[in-house]
């Protein structure tokens, strides 16, 4: 097919998906400017005068936006709603009784006391698809706590199996809160899909605690099956090696890893040690694992006498995964992300900025590059469209 014939095919997969979305932080609002990315309408509802917390978080976007707000809602509507508010309250509900899916991460209990509560708005609406985020899920003694990224990641032994030993880490990434908006994406457009075949739409509660349990879910096996506790091995993987970062003779850092026993020969023979293949103590994964530092130490020795460029050659010709040790001004920088068209623009109240692109599009989809709002910029014209005061 053409470029020509491309762009003329191009479409937004949820064009005519009307969200609606009470939602803070980054589990919610990540996933639901994913389903703006792809054409879904989202009416952001948030608190007049404060709104989302996360648009006070800084002002580095234009002096006046967070660098979190300006990442996960470009492309929205900003309705400002006093849900204490009858009017308010029956204007929200106007809006449902012809929304597809509504999502929210409340606080515990929060949606009930508005009268929002899932299965209420369930028995109203038998068409919408409702989200409940929440940190521990209804029901068992931990329902009514509240949950933010770190202290998911605490409960659910990420921090744990972090860092290095006695010095455990929460990982730069808020790991709990992304998961659990890539869970909710995923499960959205599932449901939205049940619903094409059924004609009825659902209840989905999704707990970040749930969310972190599954993604640890290796070291569950290991300490079922073996009792073992995975330690924490800072820039490594606990459950295989070699698998770390390495200085080379010119101040940098290469990554080098190895997956399974067939890459550790490739590897040895690359650093002119093929005998270490064969040596029963480095022969098998777990005999690599129980000599780690050993290992590491050869890799650095070899590491320490080169330069990175030489090293990530040698190792792509010898088909052994490296990397660099970037900082967030690498990736910025990345040749990788430019030479791909990565970046896009989305607009701000202070003017354009750099955005990228959602992960999985596919090739016949349009991408939508929309606004980031400023605090209930559209509540009079939602308020003008569904018929409010």
């Amino acid at each position: 097919m053409s470029t020509d014939a491309q762009r003329t095919d191009k479409h937004a997969p949820l064009a005519g998906v009307t969200v609606v979305t009470i939602e803070q932080a980054i589990s919610a609002p990540l996933a639901t400017r994913h389903l703006a990315d792809l054409g879904a309408r989202v009416i952001k509802v948030e608190t007049p005068g404060s709104g989302d917390s996360t648009r006070h978080y800084d002002s580095v976007v234009g002096g006046q936006l967070s660098a979190h707000f300006t990442w996960l809602n470009h492309g929205k509507e900003s309705a400002a709603l006093d849900l204490k508010s009858d009017a308010d309250l029956s204007l929200l509900h106007g809006i449902l009784a012809t929304a597809d899916v509504f999502v929210s991460n409340l606080a515990p209990g929060a949606l009930g006391r508005l009268g929002l509560g899932p299965a209420d708005l369930a028995e109203r609406y038998p068409r919408l698809i409702i989200v409940d985020i929440s940190g521990y899920g209804a029901g068992g003694s931990y329902d009514h706590k509240r949950a933010y990224d770190l202290l998911i990641q605490s409960e659910g032994g990420v921090c744990a199996s972090t860092g290095t030993p006695g010095h455990p880490a929460k990982p730069g990434v808020p790991v709990a809160d992304v998961g659990t908006a890539l869970y909710t994406y995923s499960t959205v457009l599932a449901a939205l899909y049940d619903r094409e075949r059924t004609g009825r739409g659902a209840v989905i509660p999704i707990a970040m605690l749930d969310t972190v349990a599954e993604m640890m879910g290796f070291a569950i096996n290991g300490v079922i099956h073996a009792g073992v506790e995975p330690e924490p091995v800072g820039l490594g993987a606990p459950i295989v090696a070699p698998y770390s970062g390495y200085a080379t003779s010119d101040g940098q850092t290469a990554v080098l890893g190895t997956t399974n026993d067939r890459e550790w020969a490739k590897l040895a023979a690359m650093i002119g040690r093929p005998e270490l293949a064969d040596d029963p103590r480095y022969a098998r994964n777990v005999d690599r694992v129980a000599s780690r530092a050993e290992v590491d130490a050869v890799l650095a020795a070899w590491c320490a006498q080169r330069t990175l460029a030489e090293i990530q050659d040698l190792a792509d010709v010898t088909g052994i995964g490296n990397a660099r040790l970037n900082t967030v001004r690498d990736l910025v920088d990345h040749p990788q992300l430019r030479e791909r068209g990565r970046w896009r623009e989305v607009g701000t109240p202070s003017g354009p900025v750099p955005a990228l692109l959602p992960p999985g599009v596919a090739t016949t989809w349009s991408v939508r590059s929309g606004d980031v709002p400023a605090l209930g910029e559209h509540t009079a014209a939602i308020r003008a469209e569904f018929g409010a005061p």
